[in-house]
């Protein structure tokens, strides 16, 4: 290699790392959607600069900076005068969600996945179960939500990933009104223990079928909860 082509291609692939590497903000906006999608940020909480920057040790312009980008998957909202909160989503947002849901959960099942991959779907089942067990509703909210991560996680995807991620905190933000009844996820349990087993048994087709019929009921329940 010359001094002379040298430059460009370390230019280039300078280029590519910073392409590949999520910025800080980005990386705030992750653990905030992480928050949202388990549960620990409710429709209504006040977000503050100060405490989110101090907790996870950035300057108030990167949480700033990661605000703008929940805002603009519409998991937070800005009220002029009073600050950032977590959004509470509409009913007319409900099919929307559920639409992308089965293009994106359906066609990942259907194409199977490796046996790491598919143990990971069973572990989210067994985190249910034992979540069930220990009468912890909250641990079993997660629970399912790591059930349909893993779910999503058998393509290999990052971008799939990414995508999948906003909705599952946008259906948190659902669920919080559901989950008035006590043991709203525990009506999950079933469904995810025949769609992981149909998995694992090379079914992956009727495995999605089982998760097409799940959606479809669940789209229903959340309708009928947030008067859609």
């Amino acid at each position: 290699m010359t001094t002379s082509d040298a430059g460009p291609r370390a230019l280039a692939a300078a280029a590519r790392l910073r392409i590949a590497v999520p910025s800080v903000a980005d990386r705030v906006a992750a653990e905030l959607r992480q928050q949202l999608a388990d549960g620990v940020l409710l429709p209504g909480t006040r977000l503050t600069e100060s405490t989110i920057a101090e907790d996870l040790g950035v300057s108030r312009n990167t949480v700033r900076e990661a605000f703008a980008e929940l805002a603009a998957e519409r998991l937070v909202v800005r009220q002029p005068n009073r600050g950032v909160f977590v959004a509470s989503l509409a009913p007319g947002d409900i099919h929307d969600v559920y639409t992308v849901r089965r293009a994106v959960e359906v066609a990942a099942l259907r194409g199977g996945g490796t046996p790491e991959r598919v143990a990971a779907v069973r572990a989210a089942v067994e985190e249910g179960k034992a979540a069930a067990a220990a009468d912890d509703e909250e641990a079993l909210g997660t629970a399912n939500q790591h059930f349909h991560r893993a779910i999503v996680a058998l393509v290999g995807s990052r971008r799939l990933d990414t995508i999948m991620s906003q909705v599952l905190a946008e259906m948190r933000l659902f669920f919080h009104k559901a989950t008035v009844d006590a043991h709203f996820y525990r009506s999950y349990l079933d469904d995810n223990e025949q769609i992981c087993a149909a998995l694992e048994a090379g079914e992956p087709d009727r495995a999605a079928e089982l998760l097409l019929a799940y959606l479809d009921r669940s789209e229903q329940k959340q309708s009928a909860v947030h008067g859609e």
